[in-house]
């Protein structure tokens, strides 16, 4: 039995999990890992860390359809960092990690380097 997450290429060249794929505008991300030690060295209990905005974008859908019938591409590409609003997306168990389905127009932004 394969992984339920091995990445491969797809044909559109997105990298994109084998078994799972977003479908139009949607976005798979994982959520950063959230701080437990402050740069002072305190550690932080789990209730005071807080939610983490921060996501790297796993694999990303074809994009939406207008009403003229073009295609809109997603914004975002594999392997970026995104920040995400506070609440909304689905949540996907994929191996047992999880990732979030947001839609392309959900995403706040992304980080350039």
């Amino acid at each position: 039995m394969e992984p339920a997450c091995e990445l491969n290429t797809a044909p559109s060249g997105r990298l994109a999990f084998r078994k799972f794929l977003p479908l139009f505008d949607r976005v798979l991300v994982e959520r950063l890992t959230a701080e437990t030690v402050t740069k002072g060295g305190i550690m932080l209990p789990e209730k005071s860390q807080g939610k983490v905005l921060h996501a790297t974008v796993k694999a990303v859908g074809p994009g939406s359809v207008s009403q003229k019938g073009d295609l809109q591409a997603v914004s975002v590409k594999v392997g970026e960092k995104v920040l995400l609003p506070e609440y909304g997306g689905t949540k996907v168990v994929l191996d047992d990690k999880d990732y979030f389905l947001f839609r392309d127009a959900d995403i706040l932004g992304k980080y350039v380097e």
